[in-house]
């Protein structure tokens, strides 16, 4: 597949324009979403989902790649060769980039462009999701991850990430997503939000914690959810495929090919370490003793149990 996003000519040019105009964001139906998504937003809101497309719904950094290569390999019967026919953001269109000065389509143009069925993603809250993804009933799959990692992973992801702004000092970001002041909004609206959904939609809710403790069982739920049965020695294929390790090293999924002026992974790497329980690493006890608290009072009632470690 040609991709003209690849062109170091033009690579080159996003880069320039991304140092002389850092990223913006602005404040959405009490959402921090990209100025340039916001510019789009009736293109966004208008999108026409296919009763056949696959959504995969995702707070950023709670596992978007790693699902988006497991659901890509069943709808291909696990051809892992296939997979491989281009990057993970150019297979997978994320509905609300908007991707200018770069020549390059939107995500909504792109998933228009593609071919029935398709397999799209997004970080928006339930609330944002255009309406005719409910329309036409839609299959979507949520991944959740515990607040406490999505913290330090999205922390480091905005570090390297050009496209989002500099989150500042670690006790600065930590202040602000507590808050929910960071790109895509508040972690526990976002996972509550979803939680409730599924109860009246086609929606399959999965735990990022689950997800690393029994691979194998977590990817047979998305395949029954897809109506997939494969033997045993497919589903081992998709397993293999889609290990940390080797995703960790497979360049469609790695964003190595991406320079370091959008991505700039000396600062750390996109695929940084795949764990439950980082974030002891990180946290400070007094920081740990806020989030509890405030995490017991925005979670209570919610019926969401996570795994801050295994």
């Amino acid at each position: 597949m040609e991709n003209p996003a690849m062109d170091p000519e033009l690579l080159q040019k996003l880069a320039q324009h991304m140092e002389h105009h850092p990223p913006k964001m602005e404040e959405f139906q009490g959402v921090l979403l990209p100025e340039s998504t916001c510019q789009i937003w009736d293109q966004i809101h208008n999108f026409q989902a296919r009763e056949d497309d696959i959504l995969i719904a995702t707070y950023p950094k709670a596992g978007t790649t790693w699902m988006q290569e497991i659901v890509d390999l069943i709808m291909l019967n696990g051809d892992v060769e296939r997979s491989m026919r281009a990057p993970c953001f150019i297979k997978v269109p994320f509905l609300e980039l908007n991707p200018k000065p770069m020549p390059m389509q939107s995500g909504v143009e792109a998933a228009d462009a593609l071919e029935s069925p398709r397999l799209l993603k997004t970080h928006f809250p339930v609330d944002l999701v255009p309406p005719s993804f409910w329309e036409k009933n839609v299959k979507i799959i949520y991944v959740a991850r515990n607040a406490k990692d999505c913290l330090v992973s999205y922390y480091f992801f905005q570090k390297m990430n050009k496209g989002l702004p500099d989150p500042g000092t670690w006790d600065e970001y930590f202040s602000s997503f507590l808050a929910g002041k960071v790109t895509w909004g508040d972690w526990f609206d976002h996972v509550i939000g979803w939680w409730k959904a599924k109860d009246h939609h086609k929606i399959l809710y999965i735990f990022y914690e689950d997800m690393i403790e029994d691979p194998r069982r977590e990817i047979l739920k998305v395949m029954k959810f897809l109506g997939k049965d494969f033997p045993e020695d497919v589903v081992q294929k998709i397993l293999q495929h889609t290990s940390f390790k080797s995703m960790k090293n497979n360049p469609v999924v790695n964003f190595s090919c991406l320079p370091e002026s959008v991505f700039d992974q000396s600062v750390t790497s996109f695929m940084r370490k795949g764990t439950v329980g980082d974030w002891k690493n990180h946290f400070l006890d007094s920081q740990n003793l806020i989030f509890d608290e405030e995490y017991k009072k925005k979670m209570a009632g919610s019926g969401l149990d996570f795994r801050t470690e295994l």
